[in-house]
């Protein structure tokens, strides 16, 4: 086995310069065009000049030297004529620095490596000269010197050729060498280059692979783009920049590829909020022609993905008749899923009382059929209605209330009626026992804002009006449908308690809003809708824009009724109690509501003193002029609709008249018999042993609150009761 070209290059000089002072000038001949020829074959014009003048160098001195000693001369002077022939061979190693041999060994036919050791002897050359010394070659700086390679070893293996080690620097020094540093000396890509993690080893000692040739790599057959909905979901939607990512699709039907239904996963991890817009992005769709509907497990999402959007055509008010009217769970039939089942929506609980529900809908959105759809599901249900409606003549179906506030001030005027019928029921029903013998009573308030937001003149009245409504109204068998342009708090006069009682009593309906005004995010977060944007629900179908392109210049049709296909009047989503929003489309009006409820008068509210009173309690303010102070007991309120004080209260044990021992004249000479009530107010405590409120005091001895207040803090003072939040009790 014979030396390679690399070692034959760099070693042939030494041998030239021997050579010519043994064997004479004919032989120094022959190596020198050993040298420049045969073994110089596919080498570098810088080094094949190297080795000829190197060559040509050591022949002339190995000639000089034979003549020197053929002669008789002095031996010391031929064995001078050596040294010119080491300063060439040194002279031509340090020309081989700047082209260095491929490091790979020759292979024979079989692919089998032949000259290992060699190979492993020019790769801890390198090792030295360039990065560890302590050889260095002048004008090359040592990456760094004492970096030695350790537990070298060279893996051959057909066109795999590779080297392991371990760089060791002295101790309490640190590895400094880079991949980017050894790919340079061994001319490989950084790529082919492997260290260790500093972070897992010591560091003065690091692990290194170098991958010095490596198998060509296989063609690979180009596939095309992703048709599948599962390829199209792992390529653009379950990717980490995807709107789901993590998740994997699971068919559950389909019927071609934008006709198909499936199940997203993600394995034991909740998929959280999903932004439609995005995922539509994703799948190359509309967002109108996506459905979501959460599932029973977090980590679980129902997709469906519609040619044609399955509620284009709407279902017609008239086909479904018979389910407008509330059920045994006090559900009505309020539009239809997506997935074609009835949406229902409720409006009483029984055993319980009312429910409340939140509409959020902008202009043209169908929030007003869906107000006149429940208007009539309330009169086939047997539920009176009070309606406030500060935009004057906006609700067709206003005929079927019991009481119409009709423009910003009668609007109003209903609110205070409700207020007035929820206390004077608080007064007439020890119990909230269900059901009642009184109806149900709805308070319809479309166009919410109107009255709630801070440039409305009744802005403080009717927050405080509302807040207490959703509060206290449900166990007295009054709802609240509150309905508003958008779900911004500022249409909710900024209150957080109107739209969580909202929520928390009933249910929601989203529809359409305008553009920027529809984000239920951030504040307006609503639970269980989180992450819609009710403004990217199109006006639109898909195609629709072509067919208003087609004119139809005939005139106008001055009987033609729209149809569900010219609009996504209604389309929306449904939040009802416990569940996530579901898309939906609320009932197509094809016959006008009020039309349905045939010539039966509307439900009328029971005879009570807040309805025979209602024109004098719709006209009387109930906070002061500062807005604030709600009156708070019926007596206060018929009180000040009567425009005169309250009345005296009847006696209660102590006969009218008598004085307590130590006060005589207490009764004649104390304004509102002062010293009759405090008596009264400490007996009542005693007797009841439950903390009272000023008004439920008030209510008991049958007065007002504003002559029941001063006694108590009186009462106080003499440490005879306590004042714990708002309720007292007897000392």
């Amino acid at each position: 086995m014979g030396p390679t070209r690399a070692q034959f290059i760099q070693y042939a000089p030494a041998a030239l310069a021997v050579v010519p002072l043994v064997a004479g000038p004919w032989s120094a001949l022959a190596a020198a065009a050993a040298g420049a020829g045969a073994w110089a074959v596919n080498t570098s014009a810088p080094v094949l000049r190297s080795l000829i003048a190197c060559g040509l160098t050591t022949t002339g001195c190995g000639i000089a030297a034979h003549e020197v000693l053929a002669a008789g001369g002095n031996p010391l002077i031929a064995l001078g004529l050596a040294v010119p022939a080491g300063a060439a061979a040194l002279a031509h190693h340090r020309n081989l620095t700047g082209h260095t041999p491929a490091l790979v060994p020759a292979t024979t036919g079989a692919g089998t490596a032949v000259g290992l050791t060699s190979q492993e002897q020019l790769i801890t050359a390198y090792w030295k000269e360039f990065i560890s010394g302590p050889t260095q070659t002048e004008g090359r700086v040592l990456i760094q010197a004492g970096a030695n390679l350790e537990h070298f070893a060279l893996e051959a293996d057909g066109d795999h050729v590779a080297f392991t080690g371990i760089i060791t620097v002295p101790q309490g020094q640190q590895v400094r060498v880079k991949a980017a540093d050894i790919g340079s000396v061994y001319r490989v890509a950084v790529s082919q280059v492997d260290l260790g993690d500093p972070k897992h080893y010591a560091p003065n000692a690091l692990p290194v692979t170098v991958q010095l040739r490596v198998p060509a790599a296989q063609p690979q057959i180009a596939s095309g783009p992703p048709t599948t909905p599962e390829e199209q979901w792992a390529a653009y939607v379950g990717v980490p920049e995807g709107a789901m990512p993590g998740t994997t699709l699971t068919l559950t039907r389909y019927d071609g590829p934008k006709d198909w239904e499936g199940i997203a996963n993600r394995d034991r991890r909740a998929i959280g909020t999903v932004n439609l817009q995005d995922l539509a992005g994703n799948l190359d769709l509309e967002t109108i022609q996506i459905a979501l509907a959460p599932g029973d497990k977090p980590s679980q999402m129902g997709i469906r993905v519609m040619r044609e959007h399955a509620l284009m055509h709407g279902t017609m008010l008239s086909s479904v008749l018979d389910e407008l009217s509330m059920d045994s769970r006090g559900y009505v039939r309020a539009g239809t899923y997506v997935d074609g089942r009835a949406a229902l929506l409720p409006l009483a609980q029984p055993g319980s009382g009312a429910r409340h529900l939140y509409l959020v809908g902008g202009s043209r959105s169908g929030k007003s059929g869906l107000l006149e759809q429940i208007l009539l599901s309330a009169h086939r249900s047997g539920i009176a209605v009070i309606l406030a409606s500060p935009q004057a003549g906006t609700i067709a179906g206003a005929s079927l209330s019991a009481y119409l506030g009709d423009g910003l001030d009668e609007a109003m005027g209903a609110l205070r009626l409700a207020y007035a019928m929820m206390l004077d029921r608080e007064a007439r029903y020890r119990s909230p026992a269900f059901p009642f013998t009184d109806p149900l009573v709805l308070v319809v308030i479309d166009e919410a804002h109107m009255l709630l937001s801070a440039s409305s003149p009744y802005h403080l009245e009717a927050k405080a009006i509302v807040e207490q409504l959703t509060r206290r109204s449900l166990k007295r068998g009054i709802g609240v449908v509150l309905a508003t342009q958008t779900p911004l708090a500022e249409d909710l006069g900024n209150s957080t308690v109107i739209r969580s009682q909202l929520l928390i009593g009933g249910g929601a309906v989203f529809l359409r809003c305008a553009k920027g005004q529809g984000s239920l995010v951030g504040a307006n977060a609503v639970e269980g809708a989180e992450g819609l944007d009710l403004s990217m629900i199109p006006s639109q179908w898909p195609g629709q824009y072509a067919k208003v392109a087609d004119r139809d210049m005939s005139g106008l049709a001055t009987e033609a009724a729209a149809a569900p296909e010219d609009g996504t009047f209604g389309l929306g989503y449904l939040l009802t109690p416990g569940s996530q929003a579901v898309q939906f489309r609320s009932l197509h009006l094809d016959v006008p509501p009020a039309s349905l409820a045939g010539s039966e008068p509307p439900v009328g509210i029971e005879a009570c003193d807040a309805w025979r009173e209602r024109d004098a309690i719709t006209q009387t303010p109930m906070v002061d002029k500062r807005g604030k102070n709600l009156i708070g007991s019926l007596a206060d309120l018929l009180a000040a609709a009567e425009g005169a004080p309250a009345s005296q209260e009847a006696p209660h044990h102590n006969p009218a008249g008598t004085s307590r021992p130590g006060t005589p004249g207490a009764a004649a000479g104390t304004p509102d018999g002062q010293e009759l009530i405090k008596p009264r107010i400490l007996e009542l405590l005693r007797e009841q042993s439950i903390p009272m409120t000023a008004e439920t005091i008030a209510r008991k001895l049958g007065t007002s609150a504003k002559n029941i207040k001063p006694r108590l803090s009186e009462l106080k003072k003499r440490d005879e009761v306590t004042n714990e939040n708002g309720l007292w009790r007897a000392a």
